[in-house]
This record gives structure tokens, sequence and C-alpha cells, in this order.
């Protein structure tokens, strides 16, 4: 399959799609398991990493100035509206424009599973991956409630979860969605990522694949916001490795009971998890440490992340595991964090040093801990009524109402 390129020149060019089969004619031809060594091939995502475009600072002084202005000469006592503002300017500075418009937002939902997952690191099996997929495509799930009633698109990816869907009316590679609709985005690398406490999750050539796919999804999409979820029973088992990884936290300290371990089960994860960042003491770096011990959808929201900031539009970043997904773009493109809104701090306690290392400060602090895209889709009205705010809100002028006295 072709993708098109819809949104100007390629950004990632790594190889080709898989051959997607039909729905129930058997597995993806997965390649060949490395052998149960924690060291990376040398130099094995130097074609990764040479495919991904430089992508620069946002910094415009007079842009920055010229909204800082128009804010501040808003009918209100200066800062009266408190962190609304600064997130006004954010958005414009993003899409660089001094009346920024938010349009056909798209919310990404990454699924897939994890071979880790059968080492008990989940109080659920990992058949909700598939099953919570289907509730997302007939509208029952969370993010499908907030979705609708913010009118944001729903697209759910299917990066690799373990089992295969049934071909339905709103697959967009087959023919157009229909209007409100959710739409499946077949994208499966195979089914489910290796048990990583026994070796890589996946090769250097499935990481690569899997940032070509979500650059590639990305180029497809309308619209200028895009809104970050996932999906994946084991999940938060990869965010905290690759926090504990790339930022040197303590992996007891930042990981948490996730879909609901009790103290026992928690205990069991930290063990596990110990077990394998000691095995892949060798994957130091972004790619290697996300091969290692990531997901199929966390390696392809990386890919649909740079190329999202390479396009200016608006990141808007859910919790644990895609503030991860996060982190390891900006290892790799540290100005991405500059498209970067970041709706909540969940609950997990390892997001709260993940945001920190991020330089990252939050819509909200709900203790959500759902993911789905769930905390992106409640703090979207915030961004909407931001720049509400910036476009129609009359100035002192406008308004005819007096400024305030220059000897208060």
């Amino acid at each position: 399959m072709v993708l098109p390129q819809l949104r100007g020149a390629p950004y990632l060019r790594l190889c080709n799609p898989p051959a997607t089969p039909a729905p129930g004619q058997g597995r993806f031809a997965m390649s060949t398991p490395t052998p149960h060594s924690a060291a990376p091939t040398e130099h094995s995502h130097d074609g990764a990493i040479a495919a991904i475009a430089a992508i620069a600072s946002l910094a415009d002084a007079a842009l920055a100035q010229r909204v800082q202005h128009a804010i501040d000469h808003k009918t209100k006592p200066l800062g009266a509206l408190g962190r609304l503002e600064q997130l006004a300017l954010r958005i414009a500075c993003i899409l660089g424009q001094d009346k920024p418009v938010l349009q056909q937002p798209q919310m990404l939902v990454f699924a897939a599973d994890h071979g880790l997952a059968a080492r008990g690191v989940s109080a659920y099996p990992v058949d909700v991956t598939w099953q919570m997929v289907e509730n997302f495509m007939a509208g029952g799930a969370a993010v499908s409630v907030l979705a609708r009633q913010h009118g944001l698109a729903l697209n759910v990816v299917d990066c690799g979860v373990a089992r295969d869907f049934p071909a339905r009316e709103q697959d967009p590679d087959d023919k157009l969605p229909q209007t409100g609709q959710p739409r499946l985005w077949r994208r499966k690398l195979g089914y489910g990522t290796r048990d990583c406490s026994q070796g890589p999750a996946m090769t250097a050539t499935e990481c690569a694949m899997a940032l070509r796919n979500g650059a590639a999804l990305v180029r497809q999409l309308p619209g200028n916001a895009l809104l970050l979820g996932e999906m994946g029973i084991g999940n938060t088992s990869s965010a905290s490795l690759l926090l504990a990884r790339l930022c040197g936290e303590p992996l007891a300290e930042v990981t948490g009971a996730g879909t609901g371990l009790d103290a026992a089960g928690l205990a069991r994860k930290i063990g596990v998890l110990q077990e394998v960042l000691q095995l892949h003491v060798q994957a130091a770096e972004p790619l290697d440490a996300l091969a290692a011990m990531g997901g199929f959808e966390v390696a392809t929201m990386v890919g649909s992340v740079l190329q999202a900031a390479a396009e200016r539009r608006v990141i808007v970043v859910d919790g644990f595991i895609t503030t991860a997904a996060v982190l390891v773009a900006s290892r790799l493109q540290p100005a991405v964090l500059e498209r970067c809104v970041f709706s909540h701090r969940s609950g997990e306690p390892g997001h709260v040093r993940m945001l920190a290392h991020l330089g990252a400060e939050p819509l909200l602090d709900w203790q959500l801990r759902l993911g789905e895209g769930s905390g992106a889709a409640l703090a979207w009205p915030l961004l909407v009524s931001a720049c509400a705010m910036l476009g129609e809100m009359a100035s002192f002028a406008q308004a005819g109402v007096s400024t305030r006295s220059q000897d208060a």
C-alpha cells in the first residue's frame, strides 16, 4: 500500500509498511526474535536516526511580543485569566498565528499488546486490549464519549494488537470514513511485542517501521491539533522502564499499580521490571531503549509526535504512557517540547517525575489514570477557550473601557 503524501515532503522514509492480511487469515510474519542478549546491535538505529528531520525551535520574539501585548490589553486586569493567558500564548506560538484557530482536531489512540504482560505485570488479561479497541469502535469507552462531546475525530490505530479485527464501514484505507464515526487504522507490526524480560521487545527494523507508520499516518490526517491516547495491557511497565533508563530515576519509585495491582502484585511488577532493566543495561540511547523495552504503540506514537511537531501541530499529551513517547521523541529532537500541551498530571507516580524532567506544567491535576486519551480530551475545551479569548475578547480601546489609573 502506498501512503499518499498529503502534507508536503515525507518526514520519515524508513521502510515499506508490512503487507496486511485479510482478517482471520493467520498472523503477521514477525521477524525472527533476536537472541536473548541485552546488547543492542551497534549502529542498528542509524537509518532511523538519519531519517528524522531536524525540528527547529519556534522562538519568534516578535510574534510572542505581539500576542502578549494583545492579551495584556484585553478588558481585564493584567494576568487576571491566569494560566489561560499562558495557554493562549503557547498555542499562538505553536501555530505561528496572532489569532490562532484550532481546526479539525484528531484524537489518536495507539493500541498494541506487550509480551511482558505474560509475567503478571498487569491486573488485567491481555484480551482487554482488543476488547477495548472494539469498545472504542462501538463508541462506549470514555475517550469515545469525550471525543463525541468535544467534536474530536477519533482514530484508533492497531499497532500490534494480538488479534485481527474484521473489516468495517469506517476503515479509512478502504473508503472514506463515515462522518462522526471512529476510524480504525491497521498498522500492525506483529501480535504484540516479545517478552522484554527475555530479550528485546522489538527489532531495530520493527522500531524503525513503527516510527515510519506513525509519521505517515499523521501526514494523512487533516487539522492542526493532535491529541494522544493509547491502549495496551502492560504499557505502564514500558513507560516506567523508559523513564528509569532515559532519566536515571529509581525504578521502584516510578512504578505504580497501573490497572489496579494490589501490594503483592506491585512488588512482583517491580521485581520483573528490575530484571528487564538489568538485562538491557546497554540499551542507553533513546531508540535502543525504545526497541528493547518499549511497545509497538509507543514507538508508533513517537513517529507521530515527530511528524506533528515538524508540521507545527499542537500536540496535546495525555498521561504516563503518551508522555513516555514524548520523552523519547524529545531526546531525538528537543524542540518537540515546544509544540506540546500537557493535559494532566496522572495518578501514576512516575508521571510526576517524568513531567518534571520535561519541564512540563500540566493543565489538570485530577488523579486520572485511565489513559485512552481521556485526559487530553477533558483538557481540550481549555485550548478552545484560550483561542476564543485571544481572538474574540475585546481590548480596552475596542470596548471603550477605561484602563487602570496611572497613579493607582
